[in-house]
């Protein structure tokens, strides 16, 4: 057809009660030799195999009205056989959309929501292609008044018939921008603001109390602080925060104009609220993490990822400079955008680095090791991760942190992390062209140079180091030159297990068993689920309180379920290790370290 796209697609919401989305993609010119498709393994940002087309229900082709032989070639692969020259050909399946998260798809009487990489296959040896996607409505009394949010752009023939919001055509430069813009359909409530002149929106679904005018100004401020920090003009026309509202959850997903968030109702901003509770403020760090990502990671990416293989795992030892240095930027964005105070800012940041100091994976495993072992490990995460793992997240935060630090205390304010991830932006943002695995080292240096002669290179030294290496930072030095006072202390009242509860009925049952400690010595295993100390009877709640009745050195007597058989155990219990970390800006500081802060934290 005259006209037509390469590849089209059609997606529609067909059985919101069976949680099925039926999708089709016509090619116009298929391979001669037998059209191939394919569904990705995994979508960019969540760096773990999730093998999507496990979801995909049925499948069949046809052209020209007759249906056309289809074969499996592998877990996610599949092969129509060939067709007339001159005859399009069509392959229509169903998927089953039940993964409440940002990384799939959903879809109910209530909502719809899906991640391109879940629901659209890719039409092998045409993904460089335009193709069009046709968002259909819902056909069902209780879904109408549906609209749709996605940064998806309009055909240039729709733009003034269709109207804001609404089903039909969109369309993608080639699959890659195809999958990259999430979309949601359903009754959301919907909002908008500006940032440096770019329009920003958010629509929330499942929302029914939330302030957005305070939301709104809030994010603004926070998404026109990272746009003067790389330099407008920002590297979007629009932008939309995409947020699923529910009881219990915390995530998000990030794409090249937009990000898919997941938050807990009790996190958004009320009408009346004063102060900023704790959960506002981490919601606001998720989406200040997420709109960080649209410089450093979604343009500023590893050479690996450029481009992505969405067939296999892509091996990085980058993801703490990707993923940790973004951890670093999300919160300081808020405390530098005037979003929160410094007090803050340094409150969230001490429990940053507690949650590093927690874990002995540490001391085991490197963030350059984290990142390439991302697949098999940190998003993969069992019960003795705690012992074995590192987050490339937490502590590459603490490595950014350690990082601005010095390059601002050795050149006096004149050069920081800030310089480096502009020159980022330069160099591989603009141009497109990936960072190699070692290129971090050489622009650090590079920057730092220009600083004072010699810095450089020795933080190059350092930073390498640092990745590679599993030492803890001394953070409690670099921070002191800032006015900023370090306290480490215990976190609970007693002594300690060397436990993690888990969460869930109330039992006591042990989600980890850290290494050398007290329950370990013992023989307690994560999964046993505790009973009783010393005759009266352990819940999730009252562990902690019997334990603060007890001193270092006691022995206490504690039997414990393991699987459906009573198992008792002999424990000396010991002290609590200092790894509660209290950040605070010292009363007495110099106006060097004022001044010095002040370059930092923006007040």
């Amino acid at each position: 057809m005259p006209g037509q796209p390469p590849v089209c697609y059609t997606i529609a919401p067909r059985h919101p009660e069976a949680h099925l989305f039926e999708v089709s993609c016509t090619v116009s010119a298929p391979d001669p030799a037998g059209q191939v498709f394919r569904l990705p393994a995994w979508i960019p940002g969540s760096y773990m195999i999730r093998e999507f087309a496990r979801n995909i229900v049925t499948l069949r082709a046809e052209s020209d009205g007759k249906p056309i032989a289809v074969e499996k070639l592998d877990k996610h692969t599949w092969r129509a056989a060939r067709v007339a020259r001159g005859r399009a050909l069509t392959l229509t399946y169903e998927v089953y959309a039940w993964d409440l998260s940002v990384r799939a798809a959903h879809l109910d009487a209530t909502h719809g929501f899906f991640n391109g990489t879940s629901v659209f296959l890719t039409v092998e040896g045409q993904t460089d292609q335009p193709c069009v996607v046709d968002l259909l409505p819902p056909s069902g009394r209780e879904q109408q008044g549906w609209k749709v949010a996605t940064t998806l752009p309009r055909p240039a023939g729709e733009l003034l018939a269709a109207p804001p919001m609404g089903f039909g055509l969109y369309r993608a430069a080639n699959y890659d921008e195809l999958v990259d813009h999430p979309v949601e359909m359903g009754t959301f409530s919907h909002a908008r603001f500006e940032a440096a002149g770019v329009p920003h929106e958010i629509a929330l679904t499942g929302c029914h109390d939330c302030d957005t005018e305070r939301l709104c100004a809030d994010l603004s401020r926070i998404c026109a602080w990272q746009i003067e920090l790389f330099g407008a003009p920002a590297p979007v026309d629009r932008y939309l925060f995409l947020t699923m509202v529910v009881g219990d959850g915390y995530g998000g997903l990030e794409h090249r104009a937009s990000t898919a968030l997941l938050t807990s109702r009790a996190d958004l901003p009320y009408r009346g609220m004063s102060d900023a509770s704790d959960g506002y403020k981490t919601f606001l760090g998720l989406c200040s993490h997420e709109y960080f990502h649209t410089w450093n990671i979604k343009r500023i990416k590893p050479a690996v990822f450029a481009p992505y293989d969405l067939a296999s795992e892509n091996y990085t030892r980058l993801l703490w400079a990707f993923e940790g240095f973004t951890s670093y930027y999300d919160d300081l964005a808020l405390v530098r955008s005037g979003v929160i105070s410094v007090e803050d800012y340094l409150g969230l940041l001490g429990k940053t680095v507690s949650n590093v100091l927690r874990g002995s994976g540490r001391l085991k495993q490197s963030v350059a090791e984290s990142s390439f072992d991302a697949w098999i490990k940190y998003y993969r995460q069992d019960e003795n991760a705690p012992n074995a793992v590192v987050s490339y997240y937490a502590k590459g935060a603490l490595i950014a942190l350690a990082l601005d630090l010095q390059l601002r205390a050795a050149s006096a304010g004149q050069v920081s992390l800030d310089d480096v991830m502009r020159l980022l932006w330069q160099r591989h943002g603009l141009t497109g062209q990936g960072v190699e695995e070692d290129g971090l080292f050489a622009l650090v240096e590079e920057v730092g140079e220009g600083g004072r002669k010699g810095l450089g290179r020795r933080l190059s030294r350092w930073l390498r180091d640092a990745v590679e290496g599993t030492d803890d930072l001394p953070l409690e030095a670099l921070i002191k030159p800032f006015g900023v006072e370090y306290r480490a202390e215990a976190g609970g009242k007693g002594p300690t297990l060397g436990v993690k509860v888990a969460g869930g009925n109330g039992e006591a049952k042990l989600a980890s068993v850290f290494d050398g400690g007290p329950a370990q010595r013992s023989g307690l295993s994560a999964g046993d689920v505790l009973v009783a100390m010393d005759g009266l009877k352990l819940t999730a709640t009252s562990l902690e309180a019997q334990l603060a009745r007890r001193r270092p050195g006691e022995r206490v007597e504690i039997h414990a379920f393991r699987r459906d058989e009573l198992m008792r155990f002999d424990v000396e219990l010991a002290s609590a290790p200092a790894d509660t970390v209290k950040l605070a800006a010292a009363k007495k500081a110099s106006a060097t370290m004022r001044n010095l802060r002040k370059g930092w934290l923006g007040a």
